[in-house]
């Protein structure tokens, strides 16, 4: 079975190539990002994939940088970001914080799509909390699929046996912005994108 970051690697060039499948809920999500972002902010993206998000919200602030565990990913978010000349983006490959983190603290920390791939949720957002200052942004949107569908399981297991899906952790809405507020942050905005479905936007202040 391959590790966590050879799956991302294998799928990275079809995953760059696949359109947004949601525009309409993607530009909600960026355009309540954008509200807590500064033009003298300095932002860590956990998960960047291939950049997109990186490159899309770099003109808003000083500085950002990407990381994931895949080379593959790390590798076409750089050629994104040179191909839209954005001279304040940097992205490094590093499994969660395994590597060490970048350089602390950030001004905002985002997850988007992200939360719900690792294996200890609670441990990574303790980590998250320490590298922002305090009153900075932790901002993030995850695939919430606990409380029901237990057919979605199996059918993820199935997949996860034959090296076609990751690792995915089944958690409420609920249930993440406990964890998140038990991490050491205060909620400030939660809802979904696209409505009534499991992508749950959470907007938090470090305390």
């Amino acid at each position: 079975m391959p590790t966590q970051a050879q799956f991302w690697d294998r799928i990275a060039p079809k995953y760059a190539q696949n359109p947004i499948a949601d525009v309409t809920a993607y530009e909600a999500t960026m355009a309540r990002t954008s509200q807590y972002l500064g033009a003298t902010d300095r932002v860590l993206e956990l998960g960047c994939g291939t950049g997109s998000t990186a490159v899309r919200l770099a003109p808003q602030v000083a500085q950002i940088v990407g990381t994931d565990i895949s080379q593959e990913m790390i590798r076409i978010a750089r050629g994104r970001a040179e191909t839209a000349g954005a001279n304040n983006l940097s992205f490094n490959t590093t499994h969660e914080f395994d590597q060490g983190p970048p350089a602390a603290p950030f001004d905002a920390v985002l997850a988007f799509n992200f939360l719900h791939l690792l294996e200890d949720v609670p441990a990574t957002l303790r980590t998250v909390h320490a590298q922002i200052k305090p009153g900075g942004m932790f901002i993030s949107k995850s695939g919430c699929l606990g409380g029901g569908l237990p057919f979605l399981r199996w059918m993820i297991g199935g997949m996860q046996l034959i090296g076609k899906a990751p690792h995915v952790g089944f958690m409420t809405r609920q249930e993440l912005e406990r964890m998140i507020i038990e991490a050491g942050f205060e909620v400030l905005e939660a809802g979904d994108y696209p409505a009534n479905s499991a992508n749950h936007f959470v907007a938090a202040r470090r305390l």
